[in-house]
């Protein structure tokens, strides 16, 4: 049998060696996401080659969230880097970026919305709020103007997500506080237009009302004048007429149809023009980007794309040359896959929320569907084969065991340094530290004996 002491210098052992881990992880966090030569480095630590363009990104910084105040984890950025990672431009004034897009103002120029948090005076009824913004921004010059703002009350779940430009003097917002989308006139401040879900879904339907019912997270405006319109806490995406509202026969996916969509971000309409309709959306809860085909009336998967690490990913744009630009936030990156589905350009981000490529135009637009790509989908079942890693064998079993959102709310709320080797290190270090404690106390001679009054006794 193994002696009590070498079972006590084993255990000493992975307590350190975790906690070593835990150490080493916590001390390279903050760092950039491209190293001190400017090259960018994938998740094995690897150069990889220069962006086909300029690479501009919105991090959305974790939390543990509460009504009245969360404490972040990270801090929130928008920043733009060169094709070889230099950085181009850089902001942190906000406590949270959401949506960027490129701006027809300049070659580089972008609209972004972003959030700050706000107490005291300012908040008026209630003692935390949120000043919620619609900026522009000249990413080589750093000038800024903001275009609107409003302060809502609280935090969670009344800053604005999404912004889309309609003409050059309004603009289209997705409204998580009052669960509408509105059309603002840049000139006058006021609201030209607007769509309340109420109008169309039931109160019971989605999350808790008032709290947070719809989420609607993203709008687009389409070609032909429509807005397509994320329905999160609905998993739909719907379609509205300007005129004459909600176009149900057009609507993608159905309450608790996890198979179709689960609580998804920042869909991309593909025109029929480029092969389409279709809709490139990022499958949040379900940690895989999709694409729907409409065919017939009806809306059907013609692609998908996950692999091992992919964990809440919330944007993904189709490029012009048939890449793929996704931001998976759990993943803490950004990357490009090719036609093939082989990933070609990365970058190690803290929780990026949406990312741009500024010389293909605003999101997929100039990106072919899948279906007239011919694009392969791939999965987790694809990736890795032989060459899969014990670790990231545990992953993927821990994966198919916990439900996708609880896992994904678990990530989130844990410190944004802590990858997989992290958790599994923290896991390690309390396991085996309370295991060894209980074996201690077993061990002891003495034990506490709860009588009145207690007494310690010898066995």
């Amino acid at each position: 049998m193994v002696s009590r002491t070498v079972f006590r210098a084993a255990l000493a052992a992975v307590v350190v060696l975790s906690a070593l881990t835990l150490v080493a992880g916590q001390q390279t966090a903050g760092a950039s996401s491209a190293d001190a030569s400017g090259v960018f480095l994938d998740g094995e630590g690897d150069s990889v080659p220069p962006a086909n363009g300029t690479t501009v990104i919105a991090t959305d910084s974790s939390a543990v969230l509460a009504d009245e105040g969360d404490t972040p984890r990270t801090k929130s950025e928008l920043v733009a880097f060169n094709p070889d990672g230099s950085t181009l431009y850089y902001n942190s004034t906000y406590n949270r970026y959401w949506d960027v897009d490129p701006s027809p103002e300049g070659e580089y120029t972008v609209l972004y919305t972003a959030s700050m948090h706000l107490d005291g005076e300012e908040c008026s009824a209630t003692t935390v709020c949120t000043r919620n913004v619609v900026e522009r921004a000249n990413l080589s010059t750093g000038e800024t103007e903001r275009l609107y703002s409003r302060i809502t009350p609280h935090k969670h779940s009344t800053r604005w997500h999404d912004v889309d430009r309609v003409n050059e003097t309004h603009y289209a917002v997705a409204d998580i506080y009052r669960d509408r989308v509105f059309v603002f006139d840049v000139e006058t401040g006021l609201t030209t237009w607007e769509w309340e879900a109420q109008q169309e879904f039931s109160l019971e339907s989605g999350g808790e009302y008032p709290r947070d019912w719809t989420h609607v997270n993203d709008v687009e405006v389409l070609d032909d004048g429509r807005l397509m319109v994320s329905l999160r806490n609905q998993d739909r995406v719907v379609f509205l007429d300007p005129q004459t509202g909600l176009q149900e026969n057009w609507t993608l996916g159905a309450e608790d149809d996890y198979d179709t969509l689960y609580e998804q971000h920042n869909p991309d309409y593909i025109p029929e023009n480029e092969g389409g309709p279709a809709v490139l959306v990022a499958d949040s809860e379900n940690n895989r980007v999709v694409e729907y085909q409409r065919e017939n009336g009806t809306w059907n998967r013609t692609w998908q794309w996950q692999d091992a690490r992919m964990q809440w990913v919330r944007d993904a744009d189709r490029l012009p040359n048939g890449h793929t630009l996704i931001s998976d936030s759990n993943g803490n990156r950004v990357f490009e896959i090719d036609r093939n589905g082989e990933i070609v350009w990365q970058a190690d981000v803290a929780f990026p929320y949406e990312s741009e490529r500024l010389e293909t135009g605003d999101e997929s637009s100039g990106g072919e569907s899948a279906a007239s790509l011919g694009l392969p989908s791939r999965t987790v079942d694809d990736t890795g084969g032989d060459d899969k890693t014990l670790l990231t064998s545990a992953w993927l079993t821990v994966r198919s065991v916990v439900p996708g959102s609880l896992l994904n709310g678990i990530v989130y709320l844990v410190p944004g340094w802590m990858g997989p080797i992290e958790a599994g290190a923290l896991v390690a270090l309390v396991v085996v530290g309370v295991g060894w404690a209980v074996l201690e106390w077993r061990w002891s001679p003495y034990r506490l004996r709860l009588q009145s009054p207690a007494r310690l006794r010898r066995k």
